[in-house]
């Protein structure tokens, strides 16, 4: 089951994260959130989840500096 980890808040963002996460080996995948506002799920497998978590965190602070 994929699982939601993030929305991002532009398709350039989403695509960042998703290939970073791609290059360390992880499935994601990004999908437009069902909103007015242009927004990006990040979406893993619930299996990963754990596994993405610390990469996650320094990809996100990284993308956003």
């Amino acid at each position: 089951m994929w699982t939601v980890i993030y929305i991002a808040p532009t398709l350039r963002l989403a695509q960042k994260i998703c290939e970073t996460l791609a290059a360390e080996g992880f499935l994601a995948k990004q999908r437009q959130a069902s909103t007015k506002k242009e927004q990006y799920e990040i979406l893993v497998p619930e299996s990963e989840i754990e596994d993405i978590k610390d990469l996650f965190n320094d990809i996100l602070h990284s993308s956003l500096s």
